[in-house]
């Protein structure tokens, strides 16, 4: 059986998300992710990221040496400057949803499928960069002051 290559990870925040992505996108990954599928066709390795405590610090460059773009849910991000630094020093693609509601699994849905050609053009550009996503937009994040 031949393994279907990742292209997205989504991040521990945003598991609610990543398990209904999993079932439409065949390249999606997720901290914790066995890599089995519903489809026996798209059935990927193990995610490289099995434990939801893992610190920021290490996953991230794990995940973008991995060459992987990361989806995560942070309305903070653009105040959090460890998790920057990281983005910064590992040439890592993120993109963060930053909408101000509290958002269930189908209201990121809403919010990345809203904006999926958007992030999907943007992921195409080498890192580091950070892009705040809501139902509105995306925009660059600065990564320094």
């Amino acid at each position: 059986m031949k393994h279907v290559t990742a292209r997205w990870y989504i991040d521990a925040d945003a598991l609610g998300l990543a398990h209904v992505l999993i079932r439409a996108r065949r390249d999606v990954t997720f901290c914790g992710d066995d890599g089995q599928r519903h489809h026996k066709s798209w059935t990927l390795a193990p995610c490289l990221v099995q434990d939801t405590a893992t610190p920021d610090d290490v996953w991230i460059p794990r995940v973008a040496g991995a060459g992987l773009a990361i989806i995560t849910r942070d309305k903070h991000i653009s105040m959090r400057t460890a998790e920057k630094n990281a983005v910064l020093a590992a040439r890592a693609r993120m993109f963060a949803i930053t909408s101000d509601e509290s958002l269930d699994a189908w209201g990121m849905l809403e919010v990345i499928v809203t904006q999926w050609r958007h992030i999907e053009k943007a992921a195409t550009r080498p890192g580091p960069y950070i892009y705040a996503v809501t139902r509105s937009g995306i925009r660059e994040i600065a990564l320094t002051s």
